[in-house]
């Protein structure tokens, strides 16, 4: 399980005064209101920082930082993600996963095959879509509904699915 979570990257610095715009890559951007402290990956270090403020324009998050005051203090950030800890991350509900602890967990049907691993979770307006994917075969695509997915067990890294009919036609086509 991963111990932070992307929650957004750095796009490009906002005016003179050290904030950033941020491209959301959480699906709630609202919840950068309650942020208080980030994760900074520069590629090199991981540096946290504390949130001053937050604001919207568009379909970006503008975000001050305590103690960056100045445009030149943040340019070198550009492109960098953003993350925070398991702690400050969204608290999910009964059978809601974070993507990322999804992705590597190894797919078998209610009936004992194996299915390769989740490859990709794809983010539809009904449902999400799991991606199974084996060596050798086509990725078999799973709508993530209580009839497909019967059991997700974090802990041991796999997950039950049943494989509705013609659900594996459809992706061989």
């Amino acid at each position: 399980m991963e111990d932070l979570l992307q929650v957004g990257v750095i796009t490009t610095t906002h005016g003179v005064r050290g904030e950033v715009k941020v491209f959301p890559t959480t699906d709630d951007p609202a919840r950068f209101k309650k942020l208080k402290n980030v994760v900074l990956d520069t590629g090199k270090e991981m540096i946290d920082l504390e949130v001053a403020g937050v604001k919207f324009f568009k379909n970006m998050v503008i975000v001050k930082f305590k103690g960056i005051d100045n445009i030149n203090d943040v340019e070198k950030y550009r492109k960098k993600s953003l993350y925070v800890t398991r702690e400050n991350a969204v608290k999910l509900k009964k059978n809601e996963y974070f993507i990322a602890d999804l992705i590597g967990l190894q797919a078998e049907s209610d009936e004992g095959e194996d299915l390769g691993e989740l490859s990709d979770v794809l983010q539809t307006g009904a449902n999400d879509v799991y991606v199974l994917s084996k060596e050798g075969t086509d990725d078999i695509l799973l709508p993530a509904i209580r009839e497909c997915v019967k059991e997700v067990d974090l802990e041991n890294g796999k997950i039950i699915v049943h494989l509705l009919p013609g659900l594996r036609e459809l992706n061989e086509k």
